[in-house]
């Protein structure tokens, strides 16, 4: 007889028939595993996708309702978001330990935030004011000190700031103090930067802020839902989840979406029209020759296929393919800008403030790319490039004191009499 060693299965042809019967089992069982580790991934995966919708749908319903009341409350969703946005920053290099051996050093953080937000919007917002109060009250001649002096009072708020952080400096903690400096200045650039250009948008029309938007939305959207459902091949390793099919169907929904909503957005006044002062009230101005429709002859080819021979459009329909063009392509660089500075500092998102898509800087990503390029666009293609009057009535009002208005105004009407009597004579 043979001995059994240790427990150990019979060197027989039948133990090792057994043995073997055994290990085929094995890999049934590991697939059956596998297969239900599949499952649980299936329904995360679904379950992340109704959490992402749901909040899809209450954050687009907000942004449709601040859109209708008007342009200050959208500059105000602007700050909100801009406040946000620095919270979630100041806190990925903050470390707690050393925080707690400064006290008042995050309230420093926040007072340059403050100063560099009155140094951004405190000229474009007193302008308006000056536009929309009565020229003899005390509140114009307050705007209008504010005004001519706001340089210097940003100025020397940031010095104070300045003055406060060289008082703060600890022995043993230079190196964190003076990275969390630079680190505060970085943020201050980054986030108002983008937002000066979209606050600019803005008031110059809801239209230059509300499609550049909607553009970075729709395409976040599409690529998701293509990537959802088609997605196969990776696009960049900085953002595993993106693909390129994801990345080719958002683009054509992106620009053909830019098409549409520039005819549907471009018929509403109180959307195309500037703001030129603080009131809430509807606006109506003439919409100038961009929203304006006009009938465009379509290729000679086009009949054969399509019953068209021309189709009515608005000028502004072809700027907004160039909107979209970008929005499709370029915009989702930022994103993946962020993607990779995620993975610098080894998190998944900025923050939690939106459930399903992270912090808020994840969803802004895109926009402070779009917001600047929409802003350089209106400047360089669409505006007239030579001065009109309104233009330099702008100026004069932003610049010029009420006295220097009215000796302005006098100078003016000197001229226009020496002109009017030299041409009659």
């Amino acid at each position: 007889m043979q001995k059994d060693h240790g427990g150990s299965a019979p060197a027989t042809s039948t133990g090792r028939l057994r043995y073997r019967k055994r290990s085929n089992e094995v890999p049934l069982d590991v697939g059956k595993a596998n297969e239900g580790k599949l499952l649980v991934n299936d329904q995360s995966k679904y379950r992340s996708m109704l959490i992402r919708a749901y909040s899809s749908i209450w954050m687009i319903g907000g942004f449709v309702l601040i859109i209708y009341m008007g342009h200050l409350y959208i500059w105000a969703m602007v700050v909100v978001i801009q406040i946000f946005m620095a919270r979630e920053l100041f806190n990925l290099l903050r470390k707690t330990h050393e925080d707690s051996h400064l006290p008042g050093f995050r309230l420093m953080n926040w007072h340059f935030f403050f100063t560099a937000m009155l140094f951004v919007y405190g000229r474009i917002l007193s302008q308006r004011l000056v536009n929309t109060v009565t020229l003899d009250t005390f509140l114009y001649q307050l705007v209008s000190s504010f005004i001519k002096y706001h340089m210097v009072t940003c100025y020397f708020l940031y010095i104070a700031g300045f003055m406060w952080f060289i008082l703060s400096l600890k022995k043993k903690m230079y190196k964190y103090q003076f990275g969390q400096y630079a680190w505060t200045h970085m943020i201050l650039i980054v986030v108002f930067t983008q937002s000066s250009f979209t606050v600019a948008n803005i008031f110059e029309g809801i239209f230059w802020f509300l499609l550049p938007a909607s553009l970075i939305v729709i395409n976040d959207i599409a690529a998701y839902i293509f990537g959802f459902f088609f997605g196969r091949t990776p696009l960049i390793k900085l953002s595993p989840k993106k693909t390129w099919e994801g990345f080719i169907g958002a683009s054509f929904t992106t620009i053909i979406s830019a098409f549409v909503l520039a005819n549907i957005m471009g018929r509403f006044q109180w959307l195309t029209c500037p703001r030129k002062d603080l009131s809430t009230g509807w606006l109506h101005c003439d919409p100038g020759p961009l929203f304006k429709l006009e009938y465009f002859i379509l290729p000679g080819w086009v009949p054969q296929w399509f019953p068209w021979r021309e189709v009515i459009v608005l000028p502004v329909q072809w700027h907004a393919l160039c909107l979209g063009l970008f929005a499709s392509i370029i915009a989702p660089f930022g994103g993946f800008f962020a993607s990779g500075f995620k993975r610098a500092f080894k998190i998944k998102d900025f923050g939690d403030s939106i459930p399903g898509h992270g912090g808020m800087t994840d969803r802004m990503d895109c926009q402070m790319v779009m917001a600047v390029f929409a802003y350089i666009y209106h400047q360089s293609f669409v505006i007239p490039q030579s001065l009109s009057v309104e233009m330099i009535l702008d100026q004069i009002l932003m610049n010029l004191s009420f006295g220097e208005q009215r000796d302005l105004y006098t100078k003016l009407e000197q001229i226009i009499q020496e002109r009017q009597f030299g041409e009659s004579s």
